[in-house]
This record gives C-alpha cells, sequence and structure tokens, in this order.
C-alpha cells in the first residue's frame, strides 16, 4: 500500500521481510566479493606486493577487499598491463555495484517511490471494466468472495474505503487494489477509476452514507451497474432514486434467514448454502443454450428456478416461460463444492 493517506492507491505487492533483504545485500555482496577474488588470484602474476613480492590466495582476499571498499592502502599493487587492464574495466565496475549494495538502504527508498509511481500509472492505463465496492467490513468482502469464486479477476476489482486497517488487509492479505478515503467524495471515486468502470457496490454502515456514495457515482459514470445494501426497507426506495440499479435490504434479509431457520432448520441450511458461491449447491445466472431453445425449463440440464426474458423475471411454471426462446437467461442451481474463506476485521460495514 503507498500510504494511509485520504484518496491514496494502495496496489499488492510482494514485500521481503527486514532480515530477508539484510542477507539478500549481504548474499550480493559477498558474491562480489568472491568474483573480485577469483579475477585478482586468476591474474596474480600481474601484481607487486611490496612486502613479500608474491601474490597468495590471502593476498588476493586482502587486496579485494581493501579495493572494493576504496581503503587502497598501496601495498598491493597492480604491474601487469593485463592486470591493470582488469582494475579499469572488470574491478572498477565491481567496486561500484559493492558500495551501491551498501548504501543499499537509501537507494531502495528512492528507487521504490520511483517504482510505485510507474506501478500506479501503468495500473491506471490498463483498468478497464472493473468492480468498484466501497466498504470492505464483512458485508463488502463477502461480495468480493463470491466476485472471485465466479471467475472476476482479481486485479478487476477495486476496493475503497476509510479505514486503513481494512485497505490493507485488501492489498497486504487479498492481493486487492484499494484506494483510502471517503466514497461520498468524487475524487476518492475518480482515484478509483470509477469513470471507466463496469459495477459499483456499495456496502457502508449507514443508509444516509449509501445514497450519498450513490449520487456520487452516479454523476461520474451514468453506466455502471450500482448495487448497493441498505440496513432498513423504507430506504431502499431512497437509494434507488439516487441511481441505484438493484437494492439488498440486508437486515431484513438476515430477519428472513432467521425466520426461516427457526420454523425449517433444513430450509435455512439450504438458503443459506445458496448464498454461499462455491460450496455445495450454487444459484448462478446463465443464458440458454442453442439445444435448449424452445424446450421447457424442465427439460433443461439444471434445475431451473426462474426465466428472465427482456425486463421480466418469470417463475419456471409461468406459463409465459413454457418455451425458453433465444436470448433467454435461466436463473438455475447447480452443485459445487468449494472451501469458505476467512473473514477480515475492520472496514465500513458490518
Amino acid at each position: 500500500m503507498t500510504s494511509s493517506a485520504d484518496g491514496a492507491v494502495g496496489i499488492p505487492r510482494q514485500r521481503p521481510g527486514p532480515l530477508t533483504q539484510v542477507l539478500r545485500r549481504f548474499g550480493l555482496a559477498l558474491a562480489v566479493l568472491v568474483v573480485t577474488v577469483v579475477l585478482v588470484y586468476v591474474d596474480r602474476d600481474g601484481y607487486r606486493d611490496n612486502i613479500d613480492g608474491s601474490m597468495s590466495l590471502l593476498d588476493a582476499f586482502y587486496y579485494s577487499t581493501v579495493t572494493l571498499s576504496t581503503t587502497g592502502y598501496g601495498d598491493i599493487t597492480p604491474a601487469s598491463d593485463s592486470a591493470r587492464l582488469m582494475n579499469a574495466v572488470v574491478i572498477t565496475p565491481l567496486r561500484v555495484v559493492f558500495l551501491i549494495i551498501l548504501v543499499g538502504t537509501t537507494l531502495e527508498v528512492l528507487t521504490e517511490r520511483t517504482r510505485e509511481q510507474w506501478r500506479l500509472s501503468r495500473w491506471r492505463s490498463t483498468l478497464r471494466d472493473h468492480t468498484v465496492v466501497v466498504g470492505y467490513g464483512t458485508t463488502g468482502y463477502s461480495a468480493v468472495q463470491t466476485l472471485l469464486a465466479q471467475g472476476v479477476p482479481r486485479d478487476r476489482i477495486v476496493v475503497v474505503d476509510p479505514d486503513p486497517d481494512a485497505v490493507a488487509w485488501a492489498t497486504d492479505e487479498d492481493g486487492l487494489v484499494a484506494v483510502t478515503g471517503d466514497a461520498t467524495r468524487a475524487e476518492v471515486l475518480r482515484r478509483a477509476e470509477f469513470a471507466r468502470a463496469k459495477n459499483l457496490i456499495v456496502s457502508v454502515n449507514r443508509d444516509d452514507t449509501a445514497a450519498l456514495v450513490t449520487l456520487t457515482a452516479r454523476q461520474i459514470n451514468r453506466k455502471a451497474w450500482i448495487v448497493a445494501a441498505v440496513r432498513e426497507d423504507e430506504n431502499s426506495p431512497l437509494i434507488r432514486q439516487s441511481g441505484a440499479d438493484s437494492v439488498v435490504t440486508t437486515a431484513s434479509a438476515a430477519g428472513r434467514l432467521l425466520g426461516v431457520s427457526m420454523l425449517s432448520p433444513n430450509v435455512g441450511e439450504v438458503v443459506e448454502d445458496l448464498l454461499q458461491y462455491g460450496s455445495g449447491m450454487d444459484l448462478v445466472e446463465r443464458p440458454v443454450d442453442t439445444g435448449e431453445t424452445g424446450k421447457s425449463p424442465a427439460e433443461c440440464r439444471d434445475l431451473v428456478v426462474a426465466v428472465v426474458r427482456g425486463h421480466r423475471t418469470l417463475r419456471h411454471d409461468d406459463p409465459a416461460a413454457a418455451k425458453l426462446a433465444a436470448g433467454d437467461r435461466l436463473v438455475v442451481i447447480r452443485s459445487n463444492a468449494a472451501p469458505h474463506a476467512s473473514v477480515p476485521r475492520g472496514g465500513t460495514d458490518r
């Protein structure tokens, strides 16, 4: 993540720990030292030792260390043309590399900023038709996991949340691009490239906030499909008037599931299973296959629950849906087993 400042964009990346970075630099420095020692020892006859006149392996090691560290006592010097050429062409560049490794921490800070800006620019230039999720608490996280389970690429989901902890979870743990900020502000949604987005999921902890986010989003992008969650049924019309295409009442839905589970626990378990994509049975929407055109819903390969024709949703036993037509879409139940994922803490929805 780039920072926790409002409007900052966090892009997931691999982050080695401090010990790993130190060991990596130490290994590179040691490798440069070993290469230098080998080069000096191979051409040892071209060096002059002012102490005893001969070059041993220890002398080569000693010369390499004082040369790479730019100490240069002058007691061992290159005398032949080949040794001087080797020092000028090979050992001097190795000395520069060795010094760069030693001051790598400072250089890494400088290069990291440049690299982060490049990654951010590349991300902005390639992002199209993505889904923006506002609020990364329990509800928002579950929505993202459902999208991923249905095949939405991870790099086509952008999370927006004012909580830095939720943003950190989205980037570090879930590998998502995330924006820190209040989605009621147009600038924050623009940083999420919402103008080029295809979908928006609004999952915040207040209905008035959901309405403001929806209004702001609709002003930026008139074509995006907006799905918003509200707490109370009475606020659903307000959210629709704000520009939402679909509204889900979380409190009422949970209450209905509680009532069904008490009266018929088995039915409650089946409904909950259908809502959890990727485990057991899944409720999915798909187009009518060519071979299914003209047939009844009962003759389809999947268990058909409803038929979507144009802007109408027909029950499977509706007389109007007795024969399937080209262009129809089917809401069906499929069997699919997959493990559940853990749920993060934090975020602006609960």
